[in-house]
């Protein structure tokens, strides 16, 4: 179907990858994986013909269907929701008007001959756009933005009404509703919540029948969907058969092969290079000598990776805080809408979060989840009911809202020096360097950095302060697979509290020990696990 043959490419002077082929074949299903800057962006866009390759081959049969879902969703306004997502089938809908066209054709007299290329025309035309599906085009259109959390009361309300996250949905729903031949997807998890994770699985697992590649940072999500990785790495790009979690281990075993086969040729090369040395002068070993020369310089080095740098989070040990951190009693929140209507969230939550309780706050988008963080942070005040903290607790809230309060204009050191103070450079720098701002990128501004960089900022600036209780809501939203799995092993030793929000399944299935669910306006409480939580609940 698509085939990359000895491709280069290079940005400037920086290499991405040399002489690389790999093949994407009707049907297969592949996750996309290397570090941030390795060239995976690169890859997607050289596929869809955005980027030209410096050497190799790209072949494609010219009526392959390419749908691309990028984080980049651009511009989206003049259309209602259902429209937008209904307009990147624009090819399929302009089939239906042409199929129209001829059937009116078809009733006008005409000559044999003339009917006969308007059969045949038609004909064509016809196969193109059941292939593409067109006959259920508004049916799927409907299912999928349903399926992605936006419902049929919200189908012709205007794009330019929906916040950011949401038109993300709308720019993946209009992805798949295309149902090209080739569905790249560039993290499409990044704005669902776990109902539309499961969803969008199950669609890919029963709905969609093409080739798919895909990028994302759900482990979870990645070993459901997969049954091959490729790998740009090291200025290649290698195929493992399997899912992540084989990948993983597969990767392993590959570099320890890899380690020896370098140590063996790095001791054959020293025994030749000291024969060299120990002969150069000698007339009557010149032979042998210039043999040996010319044997090494054929030789292709062994080139060892450098080592993937991650994230390390080390929370140092916090004070300790009362039994009790936070006591609910009755706690409820109704925002007032616009319009000046009241909204309830949720009513009646009650119950006690223990120290060193790990705790999810689970429910669909919407349900409050957010809310209720924010209200045990002291973001917002309660509308009935009261919650109070407990002796010594000193907490510390992440949000997405947080990354915006970080000043623009200052760099990324001057920022953690306000918030540690009293603290030495190099006790700031080896914060820096735990979370990937070594070198110049300690003095990079605000203003200049990723979503991903400033989540990591803002994480740098919490870890800053001697807190015991964390509450945090989607912590790992802009972290890769790695250094999600490095935040959820500090997490899991840190001695204080957690509340978290994620959508990352397997973060919460190996973290968290009670549940709270907020559905419905009423708040549940599970006492157990994850696994526990959706055994319990509707969810299992």
């Amino acid at each position: 179907m698509i085939h990359l043959s000895n491709i280069t490419k290079q940005h400037g002077s920086h290499l991405l990858f040399r002489e690389a082929s790999f093949q994407i074949l009707p049907g297969t299903r592949s996750g996309l994986v290397g570090p941030n800057g390795a060239g995976k962006t690169s890859l997607f866009r050289i596929i869809t013909g955005e980027e030209d390759v410096d050497g190799g081959e790209i072949s494609c049969s010219k009526k392959t269907t390419i749908g691309y879902f990028s984080q980049d969703v651009g511009d989206m306004s003049g259309r209602s929701a259902l429209d937008e997502v209904m307009a990147g089938s624009a090819e399929t809908m302009r089939l239906a008007g042409e199929l129209k066209e001829m059937e009116a054709a078809m009733c006008e007299p005409q000559s044999d001959d003339e009917m006969a290329a308007l059969l045949e025309r038609y004909g064509s035309a016809q196969e193109d756009f059941e292939h593409r599906g067109g006959y259920d085009l508004d049916t799927r259109a409907q299912t999928v933005l349903t399926g992605l959390g936006i419902g049929p009361d919200r189908f012709h309300l205007p794009v330019e009404s929906f916040s950011g996250g949401w038109k993300m949905r709308i720019a993946l729903a209009r992805i798949l509703t295309l149902k090209p031949d080739v569905l790249l997807l560039d993290e499409p998890t990044n704005h669902l919540d776990v109902e539309s994770i499961i969803w969008l699985e199950e669609w890919l697992a029963n709905e969609f029948d093409g080739a798919l590649l895909m990028t994302s940072h759900d482990r979870d999500f990645m070993n459901r969907i997969v049954t091959r990785i490729i790998e740009v790495a090291n200025k290649t790009v290698t195929t493992y058969g399997g899912n992540y979690d084989f990948y993983e281990r597969e990767r392993d075993i590959r570099l320890e092969q890899l380690l020896a086969s370098h140590k063996r040729q790095q001791d054959m090369l020293a025994k030749e290079e000291e024969f060299i040395a120990r002969f150069a002068a000698r007339a009557s070993h010149a032979a042998q000598v210039q043999s040996r020369v010319k044997k090494i310089d054929k030789i292709e080095r062994i080139e060892i990776p450098p080592e993937e740098r991650a994230v390390r989070f080390e929370f140092n040990e916090p004070p300790r805080s009362g039994d009790d951190v936070v006591v609910l009693e009755d706690l409820g929140k109704t925002w007032e809408t616009h319009d000046g209507r009241q909204h309830p969230v949720f009513s009646g939550a009650s119950g006690v979060i223990r120290r060193g309780n790990k705790i999810a706050v689970v429910g669909v988008n919407g349900a409050g989840k957010s809310t209720f963080l924010k209200m045990i942070a002291g973001q917002t005040e309660p509308t009935q009911g009261q919650f109070k903290l407990g002796a010594n607790v000193e907490l510390g809230y992440f949000s997405q809202h947080a990354m915006e309060l970080l000043d623009p204009r200052k760099t990324v050191f001057e920022t953690l020096q306000d918030a540690m103070p009293l603290a030495t450079i190099g006790v700031i720098r080896n914060l820096l360097g735990a979370f990937l701002f070594s070198g110049d990128a300690v003095d990079k501004r605000i203003e200049n950095l990723s979503g991903g960089e400033k989540s990591r900022v803002v994480l740098a600036t919490l870890l800053a302060r001697p807190i015991n209780f964390l509450v945090l809501d989607e912590p790992t939203n802009h972290l890769d697979i790695r250094s999600r799995e490095i935040l959820l092993e500090a997490l899991k030793n840190f001695s204080g509290t957690v509340v978290l929000v994620s959508h990352d399944r397997h973060f919460l299935r190996l973290l968290v020990d009670r549940v709270f669910e907020i559905d419905h306006g009423e708040m549940r409480t599970y006492e157990g696990s994850y696994e526990y939580y959706l055994s319990k609940s509707h969810h299992a």
